[in-house]
Parts: C-alpha cells; sequence; structure tokens
C-alpha cells in the first residue's frame, strides 16, 4: 500500500501533490531548525562576541521575514492543494484504453460488494480490473459510512447509505494491489480490506467468463444474508441475477442494515450504571 509506488494516473498526480507539498514546507522547516541551532550557539554564555540588548522591541527588517515566508509559504502551499483538487475530481474521466468498465462497489458490515452490471457477476472482497481501461466506480453503503481507498490508484472516497458517489480510475500496470476501508465503522473494521487483481485486457473477459459459471446466484436474498453483520475470510464469487440490485441498494428499496452492533460485552455499560446523558 505505497503512497509513493503510483500504479495509476491519478495516484501518480497524488503522490506529486503530496511531495510537492513536503518539499515547500521544508522551505520554512529546515531553516528554522538551523536557525534555532544558530541562535542558541551564537548567544551561549561563553560566547563574549554576543551582544545582550535588552532594550530591543521592534525591528521592521525581522517581522518581514517573520511574516513574509511563512504567508508566501501558505499561499505557494494553497495553490497546490487548489489546483490539484480541482484536476483531481474524483468525479472527472480519465481516458483509458477499450472499453471503460462499470463497476458497483457496496460497503457491507465488514466486508466489500463489487457488482459488475454489464458482465453480471459480483465478487466479495476481491476486485478484478483490466490494466489501462478507464474504471467508473459507482458507490454506496449498506448501513453506516464508511471509505473505499486503493492507496496505489488513488483518491480515497466516502461511501453512505442512500446516496451514490462516483469515482473514476485507471490502473496501468499489471499486479495485485491492496483496497482497504479508511473510515473506522466497528470490531471488524481492521478486517475489511480487499484485493485489486490488475489482469490484462485478454485476460479480464476469461475471468468473467470463469466467474459467470459459478453455481452462487446474488439476487435480492442472498444480498440480505451477505449483509448481516461479520468478516467474510473468503473471496465468494456469484452470477448477477438483477443487474438492477445495486439502485435497489442505493435508494433503500432494499432496508439498509442497523450497522455495527458490540460482538462481546467489553463495551456495554454495566449493570447499575448511570446515563451519562
Amino acid at each position: 500500500m505505497n503512497l509513493l509506488d503510483p500504479q495509476g494516473p491519478v495516484a501518480a498526480a497524488n503522490s506529486t501533490i503530496l511531495v510537492d507539498s513536503v518539499f515547500i514546507m521544508l522551505v520554512i522547516v529546515v531553516p528554522t531548525i538551523f536557525a534555532i541551532l544558530g541562535f542558541a550557539f551564537w548567544f551561549r554564555a561563553s560566547n563574549p562576541k554576543a551582544r545582550y540588548q535588552p532594550d530591543f522591541v521592534y525591528s521592521g527588517r525581522v517581522e518581514m521575514v517573520v511574516w513574509a515566508i511563512p504567508a508566501l509559504t501558505v499561499i505557494l502551499l494553497g495553490g497546490v492543494a487548489w489546483i490539484g483538487s480541482h484536476q483531481l475530481d474524483p468525479a472527472a474521466p480519465v481516458p483509458g484504453t477499450g472499453s471503460p468498465v462499470r463497476i458497483q462497489a457496496v460497503s457491507l458490515d465488514w466486508k466489500w460488494l463489487f457488482i459488475y452490471p454489464d458482465q453480471r457477476i459480483a465478487t466479495v472482497n476481491t476486485l478484478t480490473v483490466p490494466a489501462g481501461a478507464e474504471l467508473n466506480f459507482q458507490l454506496t453503503s449498506s448501513s453506516v459510512m464508511n471509505t473505499f481507498f486503493i492507496p496505489q490508484l488513488g483518491s480515497m472516497i466516502y461511501t453512505m447509505n442512500g446516496m451514490v458517489t462516483k469515482l473514476n480510475l485507471r490502473a496501468d500496470n499489471e499486479g495485485k494491489l491492496q483496497g482497504l476501508s479508511a473510515h473506522f465503522s466497528g470490531d471488524g473494521f481492521p478486517d475489511m480490506m480487499f484485493d485489486v487483481n490488475v489482469v490484462s485486457p485478454l485476460a479480464f473477459p476469461e475471468w468473467v467468463a470463469t466467474t459467470a459459471k459459478t453455481d452462487a446466484v446474488l439476487n435480492e436474498d442472498s444480498y440480505k444474508k451477505l449483509m448481516q453483520q461479520g468478516v467474510e475470510k473468503g473471496r465468494p464469487i456469484y452470477r448477477l441475477e438483477d443487474p438492477r440490485l445495486f439502485d435497489l441498494i442505493a435508494t433503500q428499496h432494499i432496508p439498509p442494515g442497523p450497522g455495527p452492533e458490540l460482538l462481546s460485552d467489553a463495551g456495554r455499560p454495566h449493570s447499575g450504571g448511570h446515563d451519562a446523558r
């Protein structure tokens, strides 16, 4: 999950903004550190050349340096963040080769469901995409708010129940990446990670055809079982019975889950305790 090892254009731009921001801030940090050491050395008790000026109150030159350099740094840093955030709008197209791949992601407690409506398949905790293709994500949540993030592809974005957020990405190189939830959502949060398999454009249709042969079917009934709270240790695959399933989830036609519940008594109030509200 190396942020400085981007595997797509969005992550590469994010990495550039991060590195540029660090260097801009170092323009203040490094001279300040050297100035502290220099002042401490020069005004040591054993230095007879250091002048003691108890009546010194104001210096226009000192004020200019103290205020101008930080102000310029903030302006420059803010400009980099402002321009970068607009250029990297999550919903902005990310041109790629071949046909775009539409993926609908649902954050569950505590697992990720990925629906491929055009291919009529679905997977849990594993995402397979072709290298070089534009990836059009639609994201929602089955219960509490969560965050979808593939560090080496970029653009952390929230998933919220009752609404759909859009995200466009592209993976340029074949390989295995790691995705995760970046927003605490209960006891199973640490295990809410997923594999991202970037395959060649020729291997992707083969994977789709193999996945579509599974006997497991994802429909409204099987989804309600899947959305029950729990950590999914395997990587289930499904044939998608109804391509409108994501819309039913996002519009709350399928009622949302109750949200995370305590798995143990460790966090429950003791009997006889008083309500602090």
